[in-house]
């Protein structure tokens, strides 16, 4: 990428992830005094490709515009830090080898890991960081081990793949939060053995550090299966969080909605158990 070029990025909404630089702008067409070489509309989710497409008709009179994103299914680059998510996010690797049936990341990076230049950041995105090698592995966490702030794995770690070498130094990287997941019956099972190792590197359960996304909501599923599904996650150790699945059109029902809610606050989620 040409770092002398002024390059816009359109974003269709904002997220907690969305870049605040001045040539980041969200759901709007261009003003008076946007002068770009590019403009780059980068769009996440399916469900906003018309409105991705508006916004690149409109910003076509300022530069030449292109369309990228998840949405559009085009693998990823190399990662570039604050260019399409907030500095502070980081991605060191592209891919996940696991095919699972509710997941676009192998449909669109692949199912072979391609592993990236390891750019600073303490907010690790990777699709399944433990799937790379271990020398990819280590590097990430010592460029971790350098950031002013504890750092956090919200791309979501494979309990399948945890060995005890990956607990005890993250153990030492003092995170923040780390996020592990239960999608299906056969992720309980590692879930649990996670926890039992996680623990004997030295996390406990009151630092809240340790969270799971468990997958509710797909057709069939009912409220009653995900409850359960949520207090195992917590019986391995792990803070659940509650990830329903959106229908096409990017809609949750009010129903899953509404749960989802009731389980997103870790000191909330904690009192159910009692």
């Amino acid at each position: 990428m040409d770092n002398d070029k002024k390059i816009i990025r359109v974003f269709p909404r904002r997220t907690r992830a969305t870049p605040d630089d001045e040539l980041a702008v969200v759901g709007r067409g261009p003003g008076l005094f946007d002068v770009s070489d590019e403009v780059h509309v980068s769009v996440t989710f399916s469900w906003d490709l018309p409105v991705a497409e508006m916004l690149a008709y409109q910003w076509k009179h300022v530069a030449p515009v292109s369309i990228g994103g998840p949405a559009t299914r085009m693998p990823g680059g190399e990662f570039v830090p604050g260019m399409y998510l907030k500095k502070g996010y980081t991605i060191t690797s592209r891919g996940c080898p696991n095919r699972c049936w509710f997941c676009s990341v192998w449909r669109r990076e692949g199912d072979v890991v391609r592993e990236l230049p390891i750019r600073d950041g303490w907010n690790v995105l990777d699709d399944n960081l433990l799937a790379c090698s271990d020398g990819h592995i280590r590097a990430v966490f010592s460029m971790l081990a350098r950031q002013a702030r504890r750092p956090q794995f919200t791309g979501g770690l494979e309990a399948a793949r945890l060995k005890p070498w990956h607990a005890e130094a993250l153990r030492k990287l003092k995170p923040k939060q780390l996020f592990f997941a239960y999608d299906t019956p056969d992720d309980l099972e590692p879930l649990r053995v996670a926890g039992k190792v996680m623990r004997e590197a030295g996390f406990t359960t009151a630092s809240h550090a340790l969270r799971c996304y468990v997958l509710c909501g797909w057709p069939g599923d009912t409220q009653e299966a995900a409850n359960t599904r949520m207090m195992q996650a917590m019986d391995a150790g792990f803070i659940p969080m509650a990830m329903a699945m959106f229908d096409e059109m990017g809609e949750k029902s009010r129903e899953w909605a509404r749960f989802q809610r009731l389980w997103a606050r870790p000191a909330i989620t904690c009192s159910k158990k009692g």
